[in-house]
């Protein structure tokens, strides 16, 4: 019987060792490369042509939003299932709309795994259970409308970007080469201009401004 080919990328060594480890557990499954960034998973694709990219939410160079958005216009025999620390609805509806076929909370149980690997495989959708008891009870709020995106500087774009990726100020910093002073008034600036406070409420309106890839660095 043919295996699903399967590749995977997170930016955590370690977390890609445990993945592979249940992957490989599966006898109709095999693991076919490796990444460490949303751009090594699109070349990986472009070389292994897999099934079924399991992709990490929050990633350097390319994130798992905009590697899935780019994937499913690219290769859209590929499925692709996100795999996060995120259970908000906001964050489960951004992977959807940038065409993911399945999301995995990375705290679930780990035979989740293999049954959303085999449902998308099948064409089918897969949510975490956790996930799916309260998503489609939670429709998006809000009716305000929002700030343009070209309204805000090209670092603020960046900052808030990482932000709605659930990276810390300390992660943030270091990713942009700026301080974390610099990193947290960006961000005070991006929450006054935008009138929003919390994350969810930042993840809502980067998905309704289509905030999926990454851009080029910019000077202060």
């Amino acid at each position: 019987m043919k295996k699903l080919r399967v590749i995977l990328a997170d930016d955590h060594a370690l977390v890609r060792a445990g993945i592979r480890v249940l992957i490989d557990s599966l006898p109709d499954v095999e693991v076919v490369g490796e990444a460490g960034n949303g751009r090594e998973a699109l070349e990986l694709i472009r070389k292994t042509s897999p099934d079924i990219a399991v992709l990490d939410i929050g990633m350097p160079e390319l994130n798992g939003l905009g590697a899935t958005d780019l994937v499913t216009r690219e290769f859209p025999k590929v499925k692709v299932i996100i795999l996060s620390m995120h259970q908000g609805h906001e964050f489960v509806m951004c992977a959807l709309r940038a065409g993911a076929a399945g999301y995995l909370v990375k705290d679930a149980a780990t035979a989740e795994l293999g049954a959303a690997i085999h449902a998308v495989a099948l064409g089918a959708s897969y949510l975490s259970p956790a996930i799916s008891k309260t998503f489609f009870a939670n429709p998006l709020a809000g009716n305000r409308s929002p700030v343009r995106l070209e309204e805000l500087t090209p670092r603020q774009r960046q900052v808030l970007r990482l932000v709605v990726e659930g990276r810390t100020m300390k992660e943030i910093a270091a990713r942009l080469g700026i301080s974390i002073k610099t990193a947290e008034a960006h961000r005070a600036q991006i929450t006054e201009r935008l009138g929003i406070r919390d994350v969810p409420g930042l993840v809502r309106y980067a998905m309704r401004m289509g905030l999926l890839r990454p851009e080029p660095p910019h000077d202060d």
